[in-house]
């Protein structure tokens, strides 16, 4: 069982300069952008992925690692735990055992899936399918997060790079000793994006999500971007991590009208294309929050 009691919303601010923060691989790693608005674009997927290397940095175990086998991980865990999925038939979509009436059973599978949650961070957070092999059944997360969208277009930008050297000799041979190879680089000369998110303390109680797990999340997003740096991302940083808490479970307002109290404008006096943090101002309503607390984590 989890220790959370509370619902949370979410959102995220965080900017690019002379970076690509998401790069599509089905557009030759061109910056991702909506074709029909121009806005940018950062799949929940690339930020996941720094949250869980972030948490991983933080000495916890993630399942969804660099140069992980996934069904081989599954598997060691039933090992470890000495869970035989022989004698335990199950219903191969929830990963559980069913009763004559057609209702849900604990199980070997469900020893197995409540011990892969209790092992791996991002599980219990995030969720999983664990029935590609030995099946652990399926986790629904508690954290879900959206893509990320731009509060401007944006522009991507292609650079031609050249590297002095080349891979071959044969290569070398045919520039005459002049050993030079083109290439090329996309950024985004500046992008402020915007993200939400959803914490649900009925999927921390089935995953044993906990507070300690939330108040580590919360501090991924604040810092995951230090942690992540490379020359193709340019420069990447939060800028606003706004939690609204609810009094219950249930919550106390729906997500979509808290996420419309946060206004991010340009600067009255900010005319040509923006390039910092600082041709914006970010406003926040906050009256009228009943049953509903506004965190400024970051801002």
């Amino acid at each position: 069982m989890s220790d959370l009691t509370k619902r949370y919303d979410f959102a995220l601010l965080f900017d690019v300069q002379d970076g690509n923060p998401n790069g599509d691989p089905d557009a030759g790693n061109l910056p991702r952008i909506d074709a029909e608005t121009g806005m940018g674009l950062v799949t929940d997927v690339c930020l996941k992925r720094k949250v869980r290397n972030y948490v991983q940095l933080s000495g916890k175990d993630i399942f969804i690692k660099e140069k992980a086998v996934l069904n081989t991980l599954i598997s060691n865990a039933y090992e470890e735990q000495k869970i035989d999925l022989t004698k335990d038939p199950v219903d191969l979509k929830d990963g559980k055992k069913r009763n004559k009436d057609g209702t849900a059973q604990g199980g070997e599978v469900e020893k197995g899936r409540s011990y892969m949650c209790s092992r791996y961070y991002d599980i219990r957070t995030f969720g999983a399918v664990m029935s590609t092999g030995a099946n652990a059944g399926q986790v629904r997360g508690p954290i879900q997060i959206t893509f990320a969208r731009s509060v401007e277009p944006v522009v991507a930008l292609e650079h031609s790079i050249t590297r002095m050297a080349v891979t071959t000799e044969a290569d070398a041979e045919k520039q005459s000793g002049d050993n030079r190879t083109m290439g090329r680089k996309y950024t985004v000369p500046y992008g402020l994006y915007c993200s939400h998110g959803f914490v649900s303390a009925h999927l921390a109680n089935q995953t044993g999500f906990s507070a300690e797990d939330l108040k580590l999340f919360w501090e991924a997003l604040q810092n995951m971007f230090e942690h992540d740096r490379s020359a193709a991302r340019g420069m990447m940083s939060t800028r606003g991590l706004y939690v609204f808490e609810h009094s219950t479970a249930l919550g106390n307002a729906p997500a979509h009208k808290l996420f419309e109290r946060i206004k991010v404008e340009r600067k009255p006096e900010s005319e040509s294309p923006a390039r910092s943090f600082e041709d914006y101002t970010v406003t926040i309503d906050e009256s009228g929050l009943d049953g509903v607390t506004l965190h400024k984590m970051l801002c």
